[in-house]
């Protein structure tokens, strides 16, 4: 798909909190590659397409212009690897289906706080065009919904899928939110006592 203009859309949340990322600047842990990303997935996530340059995203990540070509080549290649949840999806589905509505809250938690980022939440608070978003959302249904609802077991697995997928963007919404909160604070173990029996209900179809 080709993405391109130059349409904003309000959130009344700055892009920084939406997607769950740090500011300015490569996380300490990060390598090459991941500052990259973070940097892409704010950028791309802040400002519309067209006003997100490479330089700008190298700035970001501490790094060279040059480097991302070489990693990514041009603009347009980096945010479709921006736009893809496949390997989100890995992580949060890796798990059986009995443990999996705990599973789904752990790996959501400690994703943003090893990586600074939320692996999801980049498909609700996007900024671009209808290109762009629409791009976002058909990734996002394919390769984290409907592989999910694949998963599943018994009636309404589509419906179940969405309700789990609409949760987890939930809480990472109001980690977002609320930083710094109660949430920033609690271990992943207890948010995944307190959210998960909800999400495994979904997974169950009880």
């Amino acid at each position: 798909m080709t993405i391109g203009g130059t349409g904003v859309s309000g959130t009344g949340v700055s892009g920084t909190e939406a997607t769950g990322e740090s500011g300015r600047g490569a996380h300490p842990g990060a390598t090459g590659r991941d500052a990259i990303l973070l940097a892409a997935r704010r950028a791309f996530t802040q400002r519309p397409y067209a006003e997100v340059t490479m330089r700008g995203i190298a700035a970001d990540a501490g790094v060279s212009a040059s480097l991302i070509v070489k990693r990514f080549g041009t603009k347009e290649e980096l945010f479709n690897t921006v736009a893809d949840f496949g390997s989100a999806a890995d992580e949060l589905f890796d798990a059986p289906l009995g443990s999996l509505g705990r599973h789904l809250v752990l790996a959501l938690v400690r994703s943003r706080r090893e990586r600074q980022a939320d692996p999801l939440l980049r498909v609700v608070f996007s900024l671009g065009n209808r290109d762009e978003r629409s791009l976002l959302k058909e990734r996002f249904r394919e390769q984290v919904t409907s592989r999910l609802a694949a998963r599943l077991t018994g009636d309404e697995r589509e419906l179940r899928a969405e309700l789990i997928a609409g949760q987890l963007l939930g809480i990472g919404a109001a980690l977002s939110l609320h930083r710094p909160g109660a949430g920033e604070l609690a271990t992943p173990e207890r948010l995944a006592d307190l959210c998960g029996p909800a999400l495994q209900r979904l997974v169950d179809g009880a």
